[in-house]
């Protein structure tokens, strides 16, 4: 069988250079249907890319899953493939999740030594999680009918090839807060006339802190994160409007409920006391992902069988992942697939140094291969 992994090494450098943000991977997508197109597949193109590879007669169809949007990042790294887009860069590795599962459909569209239907599911704008429920909301599983779904994410600091998974939940949900301030500005060497909302925002944010520490049980493995704190105050001026934004991370519903019960009661404290005015909103984008059991075992064995380093129990990741709407309707697994500990690229994800490790391909497509022979056997 013709598979050179320096082929889709060039792969991930040419999608590296060319990145493009959630719901505009206009060419990305061209490029990987035209691969798919090209090595055999029945390829379908919608909001997302859909290729389908069917051999013999057995009716379970698993599928895999891999990410194309890029982030709203100015790239600072020095190689010879560095974006080419000014503000936009694969800083998350989904050039290399796109690279790998496209060489796993290159080695199965080849040897095609399986039994069964494997649908590779090139998803838009996981970065916002909207990309997967606009898949779904597309017709995903009513048109293919799906009994396993898979995802794999890459993991900076993690030992090159390691497969980390676990059964139940293993990615947090996100939600995002906005508060907004309505006080009284003014001058600054007279704050006792104003309302000044930047003291009173200070002890907002201060106040939001104790929800984690305070109010909910120890190891919740809750965070709730200000990023943004916005006054239309000057030099001189003390802003008497503001905007507060923040993320919240939950690992169960139940939490992430109380959590916005309680930022409601300390901005209607803060307000009375202060006597400004006060509103704000919470909005869940990401869910928590959970992992089936018959899905994950099937990767421990898959991995346990190429001779990987495993951890079949790993602790819940404070990140979110939009793969979490596909594996809530359908039995899936997510896992993760160490990045190497001490390579020249070994900085953390989102990061404007950040890139995918070209060793990780061929141990990547691997897994992808042995795992649709494991589920499929011929």
């Amino acid at each position: 069988m013709n598979f050179d992994i320096n082929n889709f090494i060039q792969i991930r450098h040419d999608l590296h250079k060319l990145p493009e943000l959630g719901f505009s991977e206009i060419n990305t997508k061209k490029k990987i249907a035209k691969f798919l197109s090209e090595i055999g597949l029945e390829v379908h193109e919608g909001i997302g890319i859909v290729g389908v590879l069917k051999v013999g007669n057995n009716r379970k169809t698993i599928a895999l899953r891999a990410d194309m949007d890029a982030l709203p990042i100015t790239e600072k790294s020095i190689h010879n493939y560095i974006s080419k887009h000014v503000g936009k860069m694969h800083a998350c590795g989904h050039d290399g999740h796109m690279a790998m599962l496209m060489g796993a459909a290159k080695k199965l569209s080849s040897s095609r030594n399986f039994d069964g239907t494997v649908i590779f599911i090139f998803q838009p704008n996981e970065e916002h999680g909207l990309g997967a429920q606009a898949m779904i909301e597309e017709g995903l599983f009513e048109n293919f009918p799906i009994s396993e779904i898979y995802a794999i994410h890459n993991l900076p600091g993690a030992p090159l090839g390691q497969v980390s998974t676990r059964v139940g939940q293993i990615c947090s949900s996100e939600s995002l807060f906005e508060i907004e301030l309505k006080g009284k500005g003014g001058h600054a060497s007279m704050p006792h006339i104003g309302k000044d909302v930047i003291t009173i925002g200070a002890e907002l944010i201060v106040s939001l802190q104790t929800i984690v520490s305070r109010k909910l049980r120890a190891g919740a493995g809750a965070v709730v994160s200000v990023t943004e704190f916005i006054s239309d105050g000057q030099r001189n001026v003390l802003p008497g409007n503001a905007i507060i934004r923040g993320d919240v991370r939950t690992r169960n519903p139940l939490d992430r409920d109380l959590i916005k019960d309680f930022i409601g009661k300390i901005c209607q404290g803060i307000a009375i006391g202060h006597e400004i005015e006060t509103d704000y909103s919470f909005t869940t984008g990401f869910i928590e992902t959970i992992n089936a059991p018959k899905p994950t075992q099937s990767v421990i064995n898959t991995a346990n069988e190429l001779s990987l380093d495993v951890i079949p129990d790993r602790e819940v990741m404070s990140f979110s992942e939009d793969f979490a709407h596909f594996s809530n309707l359908v039995p899936g697994c997510f896992l993760l697939l160490g990045n190497g500990e001490n390579s020249p690229n070994n900085f953390p994800l989102h990061s404007a140094f950040y890139d995918f490790n070209d060793e990780l391909l061929p141990i990547g497509i691997s897994l992808w291969e042995k795992l649709v022979l494991n589920c499929l056997p011929k």
